[in-house]
Parts: structure tokens; sequence; C-alpha cells
């Protein structure tokens, strides 16, 4: 029995681009059906019903009808609209990184269930004012999870050995995690790695989030983590995300 020609999905804008004089076409992760992309008519017009409706940052309820080339998108209601997100210019900067990487980490029409929960939770976070780079390592490691690419922290990902606190460590992107003092690991990927960041990145694996949001922990060791993971990601989505320049820039303006 073929699928119905129409449907009703929760969805999350990932991303968008104008089309003609009037539409855009919208990325949507939803839980169901995964990614895809739809199609909005007349959607730039001021007098569209939808117009206000379609933004990111927001769960939306979105009634669809099946196309040739895009679904096209006849009715939408703003489920939870997290408005707060948006008063943080940084806040809003990570969440359209978020938004990359899950729309990077999926193909379309696979279901997509973890990954829509996890970054419907991340935006929940931000909107509740969590640190906008504790959310963005959360989802990195949580990602990585997901996709079925957790890193090895505990073990030398070489000789497998358990990794002791007295000696030295490098993270190495391309063998999937840390590799010990013992091991040579490639040369041309030697970076170090402090004992404070490898503690983080095991705390990002481990903790549930409300503890990670009070951890106290140093700058130094923050931006250890910040630069593994977002190498990590980069490598396991076979490029680094556009929105990091963007993102970078917001911060290093504050």
């Amino acid at each position: 029995m073929p699928p119905p020609r129409s449907y009703t999905t929760d969805a999350i804008v990932l991303s968008r681009f104008d089309l003609g004089e009037a539409d855009r076409v919208l990325t949507l992760i939803t839980p169901g059906t995964g990614k895809l992309k739809a199609i909005a008519k007349g959607i730039r017009r001021p007098t569209s019903r939808i117009g206000g409706s379609l933004e990111p940052f927001a769960e939306l309820k979105i009634a669809l009808h099946r196309g040739r080339t895009f679904d096209v998108v006849t009715q939408v209601v703003v489920g939870h609209a997290w408005l707060r997100l948006r008063d943080s210019l940084e806040s809003t900067a990570t969440a359209w990184y978020l938004a990359e990487l899950a729309d990077r980490s999926l193909e379309e029409r696979h279901a997509a269930d973890p990954v829509y929960h996890l970054l419907r939770r991340a935006y929940e976070l931000l909107d509740a004012g969590m640190a906008p780079g504790r959310v963005a390592r959360w989802f990195e490691m949580h990602l990585a999870d997901d996709l079925g690419m957790r890193p090895e922290v505990d073990r030398c990902v070489e000789c497998d050995r358990l990794l002791e606190s007295d000696e030295r460590f490098r993270w190495v992107p391309p063998l999937g995690g840390v590799v010990c003092e013992r091991c040579p690991g490639p040369p041309q990927d030697r970076a170090g790695l402090s004992v404070d960041a490898l503690k983080l990145l095991k705390a990002y694996q481990r903790l549930d989030v409300e503890a990670l949001a009070g951890l106290r922990v140093g700058a130094a060791a923050e931006r250890e983590v910040e630069v593994a993971l977002r190498d990590f990601m980069s490598g396991a989505l076979e490029r680094r995300a556009k929105s990091l320049a963007f993102l970078d820039e917001v911060r290093a303006g504050r």
C-alpha cells in the first residue's frame, strides 16, 4: 500500500534557501522520516499565512503534501519556540552550528529519532541559558555516539592499554581517540592532551547534562576539549562546519 499523499510531522528547520521570487526550500529534521527537503510556496510574500512560523530554533508541527521533487508545506503550527536562545548571539550561532552538524550527519529519508531528540534537547539547554560551549561539546560527543563513532578516551586506540593519569596523551582523531605515550601514532597528527582535558572528555561521555552545567574547569582544558571535539567531528563528517567561522567571529567580539 503506497504511503498517504498528505501527512503531519514534528520538525525542526536545519537550513533554508530562497527559490524564485516568493518560495523557500527548507531542510527539516523529523523524528520518523528523518531529514527531508520541503518547499514553502509563497512564504516570502507579505500575505503568507505561514511566513512567520517556519523559522529555525523552534519545534514545529508541519502538514506536508508529497511532491515529485520536494514535499510541499501546507500548514504550520509552532509547538515550542525557543525564543530566549535568540537573545544571545553566541547561543544563536551555536544553534546554527549544531543544526549543521545534524544536517551533515544524516542521509535523507532515514530514521533520525535519536539525532532529532538530541538537537531538541540542545536547543532547550541553550534556551535555558546553559553555557553555549558546554552545550556544543555535549552535543558533539553524543552525536558521535549516536553515529557509532564514540571517541575512545579510556584506552589507547593503538595498543588498547588502559590510560594512566601520570602519563602523557595525544588526541588523534583519525584513529578515533587518545594515543598513549608508548605508541608513536601518525607523525602528522600528534596533538598533546592534558590530564584535565582528558578528564573533561570523559565527563562529556559519562555525566548527565545537569552535572556538566555545574562543572568547574579551567579555561585551558575547556579550549583543549573544544579543539579536540571540533577536529573529531570534522573528521567524522569529512568537512569542517562552515558555521564555525561565524561562531568564532561572534565569540571573538564578546
